[in-house]
């Protein structure tokens, strides 16, 4: 039986993904009322007549376009909410190496430390991947560097922004 820490792991990944779909699916009807909020704009900046079709819609349009500013006029996406905050926190980074790595990968893992700001190295020891990412989710990585070797040589490196992604494989 998994532990509760497991299991709320669990739940909270699958709420994430939950709000993740709901948050893409708002993203049609969004458009769309950016799109007439857009014909609002333009129609009082210019002074022509109102669309038709929007005339029903007019007063509720033309208070949410009074009360915005210059953040909340642009269109956004789902995409954007994760990147949001990009500049106001600092990112954290984990980084780790293949399992039983040699002297030279070690030696350039330390270097991937020093060259990333806020990162901090781990040993990896038998962890599998999944357990390295839920052990960096847990504790609130932002993003996670495996770094591989073939033969003593340094040759890979896997970037995985948390908690849902992109990956990048070099």
């Amino acid at each position: 039986m998994p532990a509760s820490s497991d299991a709320a792991s669990l739940r909270r990944q699958t709420r994430l993904r939950r709000e993740y779909l709901y948050r893409k699916s708002l993203d049609s009807s969004e458009k769309n009322t950016y799109e007439q909020k857009r014909l609002v704009r333009e129609a009082l900046a210019s002074g022509k007549p109102l669309p038709t079709e929007l005339r029903a819609t007019y007063d509720k349009l033309k208070n949410e376009v009074n009360l915005e500013d210059n953040k909340t006029a642009a269109s956004h996406t789902h995409i954007d909410d994760e990147y949001g905050n990009a500049g106001l926190d600092d990112p954290r980074i984990c980084i780790t190496t293949s399992r039983d790595p040699s002297s030279r990968l070690k030696q350039f893992a330390k270097e991937m430390k020093v060259l990333l700001p806020n990162a901090t190295r781990i040993n990896r020891g038998h962890n599998r991947v999944d357990d390295l990412v839920t052990s960096a989710r847990s504790a609130e990585y932002t993003d996670l560097v495996v770094v591989q070797e073939t033969r003593g040589e340094p040759d890979g490196l896997v970037i995985c922004h948390l908690p849902l992604g992109p990956t990048a494989f070099f």
